[in-house]
């Protein structure tokens, strides 16, 4: 069964870091994009940075400079470092994996994990 799963929240100072993991299983998985998404509470799900198949990243500008995106083809393994935290980065953070083509287009999340910035 196909499926991408977080590991790596939890409950981090102001100004501290910390780094998030998603493992993908049953996919080809050198055949997505890779993203993470954050959803802080009562507002939408947004984008927080992604990583093409071919190695090329974006990010929102919010995180631009403090956050660095990665995967490893070998392990099928995308990880999202995040430094300077600050509450406004207190959100669940999701993985997503979108198949490139010629894959027909689909998304699997992942169930969610928790970061917390606060002192």
């Amino acid at each position: 069964q196909a499926q991408v799963v977080e590991s790596g929240g939890g409950l981090v100072q102001p100004g501290g870091s910390l780094g998030l993991s998603c493992a993908a299983s049953g996919i080809i998985f050198r055949m997505y994009t890779m993203a993470w998404y954050c959803q802080a509470a009562g507002k939408q799900r947004e984008l927080v940075a992604r990583i093409t198949n071919g190695g090329n990243t974006d990010y929102v500008d919010s995180v631009k400079g403090r956050f660095t995106i990665s995967r490893d083809n070998a392990k099928n393994t995308v990880y999202l470092r995040m430094n300077s935290l600050n509450a406004a980065d207190t959100a669940t953070y999701y993985c997503n994996a979108h198949s490139v083509p010629p894959l027909l287009e689909y998304d699997y999340w992942g169930q969610g994990t928790q970061v917390t910035v606060s002192s």
